[in-house]
């Protein structure tokens, strides 16, 4: 059996699939004490939720994400991409090194990671659940402003471009206030906490739209640079392939797929210096690795094609 022979085997069945297959964690460690067991659903292994289907629009929803994300007069929005499936693989990637590494340092054992989709986007939605149990505050929807600093928003330029622009350290926000020429505002009691300007929200908004919309794309982000303020490009995927300091950081690397050519895709997404990692391919055809993973198990390859098994 192959998983006798592997370090890590990664389901996302419904809960109680594997084990009615005779294949639950219990019976695959007898054969591997040291197999690590990654189990991604929707709401987790237990629970009243656990056996409903669970994708990563319903964690987005349940998690409050969709809640605080868009206008304030609008709809609650969901995002465009798989965003709480993403953060979700991060999770249980990280949860696989951690008992691979507790395996190596204490005798050998695996165990069973267990992933509920509805959970880790929840960690990187901030205190939310922790500012309504202490201050019973509901956060709403805000637009793209933000309740700790301002301004904090998307501004179009003169020329149609739209910017970022951050302000999350009081000693950036003050830079900014130079380069739209409000300098005075420095100066005001409120101005000196994030939480205080996030009060003056739309009056600091309007007074950066309005300076943004007067100039250039070029001009404002050079204006922006050398006050050291904070600002960036909204870019598309176009814009992102061809920007510089993505190129110098080597984010994307380009493959000659066998079936689409030349094509450009995301890099591994941490540098290790001293190890680092590499993207080979792109994806690999169906069934392309069967002779590898199968025949070191002595299984005849060939008869389960002709078979149709594989």
């Amino acid at each position: 059996m192959l998983a006798s022979k592997s370090d890590v085997l990664i389901e996302n069945f419904r809960p109680g699939v594997m084990e009615r297959w005779s294949l639950g964690y219990d019976r695959l460690s007898e054969r591997n004490l040291g197999l690590v067991m990654l189990r991604m659903t929707g709401f987790g292994q237990f629970g009243p939720y656990s056996d409903r289907p669970g994708f990563g629009t319903l964690a987005e929803s349940m998690s409050g994400f969709a809640h605080v994300t868009g206008e304030a007069a609008g709809p609650p929005t969901l995002p465009p991409f798989g965003l709480a499936d993403g953060i979700a693989g991060l999770a249980g990637a990280l949860g696989v090194m951690m008992a691979l590494f507790r395996r190596g340092s204490q005798g050998g054992k695996g165990q069973v990671v267990d992933i509920a989709i509805i959970e880790p986007i929840l960690m990187v939605l901030g205190a939310q659940p922790l500012v309504f149990d202490q201050l019973g505050i509901v956060q709403s929807r805000m637009g793209n402003r933000s309740i700790n600093n301002a301004p904090r928003n998307t501004y179009k330029t003169h020329d149609g471009r739209w910017v970022a622009v951050s302000s999350s350290a009081d000693s950036i926000a003050a830079r900014l206030m130079e380069v739209v020429g409000h300098r005075e505002l420095v100066q005001e009691p409120w101005f000196k906490t994030g939480g205080g300007r996030a009060e003056h929200g739309e009056e600091l908004d309007a007074i950066v739209a309005e300076w943004i919309g007067e100039h250039g794309f070029d001009e404002v982000i050079s204006a922006f640079q050398q006050a050291g303020a904070a600002v960036a490009p909204i870019y598309d995927a176009s814009q992102v392939l061809d920007d510089p300091q993505y190129a110098a950081l080597h984010t994307f690397v380009s493959l000659d797929d066998p079936d689409i050519g030349p094509m450009r895709m995301q890099n591994v997404i941490m540098r290790l210096l001293d190890t680092p990692g590499s993207v080979r391919f792109a994806g690999r055809r169906l069934g392309e690795d069967n002779d590898a993973v199968y025949s070191p198990l002595g299984l005849d390859v060939e008869r389960l094609r002709a078979e149709g098994v594989i």
